[in-house]
């Protein structure tokens, strides 16, 4: 199973987007200890600034960020392949661990939906 790990980091915490070289060492290492087991698919970091693009009926609007109605922005992500839920809640754990010195954050766990499980929705 796939699994998407995003992290979430407050959008006014400078320290979140300035990352310390310690910091990018300790992730640099995880995502090489990953890629060694097989787990790592995928992983990025993401640029503070961006835009929201929001549906309302038929009514299709953007806005530029940052983002100004969120306490917490996504700020990376990995995409790793786990046996289940609690095998990417470890990953997580230790996911989190890379981000000493930044004092709030969350790492959201979401499995991806495969193919087949959409299956059942495809009109026959």
């Amino acid at each position: 199973m796939r699994f998407l790990l995003m992290h979430r980091v407050p959008e006014d915490d400078n320290a979140s987007w300035d990352p310390v070289p310690e910091l990018v060492e300790r992730m640099n290492a995880f995502v090489e200890k990953l890629s060694a087991e097989g787990v790592m698919l995928g992983a990025e970091g993401v640029q503070k600034v961006g835009a929201t693009v929001r549906r309302r009926g038929t009514a299709i609007r953007s806005t530029d960020g940052p983002f100004a109605e969120a306490k917490e922005v996504v700020g990376g992500f990995l995409l790793i392949s786990a046996k289940d839920l609690a095998e990417a809640t470890a990953v997580a754990e230790e996911y989190i661990t890379c981000f000493a010195g930044v004092e709030e954050m969350s790492v959201e766990v979401r499995q991806v939906a495969e193919f087949e499980d959409l299956e059942p929705y495809l009109a026959k």
